[in-house]
């Protein structure tokens, strides 16, 4: 064997060192693609990516405090702040100060924000399609099925169980959804 043969012929497009997890390998690979699909498709309504996260909350939960969308979301306050200060330059949401602790600042969608709730939803529908296309229904429900068995099994090794509780299959009548 020479220096430029690959290490492991099994997995001609799996590097050395990621042989112990060809599924971890995988899943990396599929999530960085993803992200880059879902940005075109947000790009295209004005949003990057993160913040129709952040706005599927305020549309299903409504008002809610800047320091619980920064838990909610897992990033970094400065992080959420910018994205916050663009969301409102571009008038999608509002926050003012807590009623109930000054100190907390509320943010809220706006009018022009729950506009967006539509384009959103077909952004995430054509990614969705895209995403899963070659797949017939009963491949799609098994897919899903199982990345909730790995995201379960995540959720316990983070140890972040309360955070990994199953969405309710409906929204919320509070904020813009449905």
């Amino acid at each position: 064997m020479t220096s430029d043969e690959p290490v492991c012929t099994d997995f001609p497009h799996l590097p050395s060192a990621a042989r112990g997890g060809p599924f971890s390998h995988a899943v990396s690979r599929v999530a960085r693609l993803h992200r880059i699909a879902a940005g075109r498709q947000l790009r295209s309504i004005g949003l990057y990516p993160g913040q129709e996260l952040l706005m599927m909350h305020l549309w299903d939960a409504g008002a809610a405090r800047q320091s619980e969308l920064i838990k909610l979301l897992e990033l970094d306050p400065s992080t959420v702040t910018k994205m916050l200060q663009r969301l409102e330059q571009a008038g999608y949401v509002r926050r003012s100060p807590d009623p109930k602790d000054r100190r907390a600042a509320l943010v809220e969608a706006t009018d022009d924000g729950c506009v967006l709730h539509e384009r959103v939803r077909q952004a995430w529908t054509d990614l969705e399609e895209q995403t899963l296309t070659g797949l017939d229904a009963v491949e799609r429900a098994e897919l899903a099925r199982l990345l909730g068995k790995v995201e379960a099994n995540l959720c316990r090794s983070a140890g972040a169980a309360a955070d990994c509780e199953a969405e309710p299959s409906c929204p919320s009548e509070a904020g813009c959804g449905e």
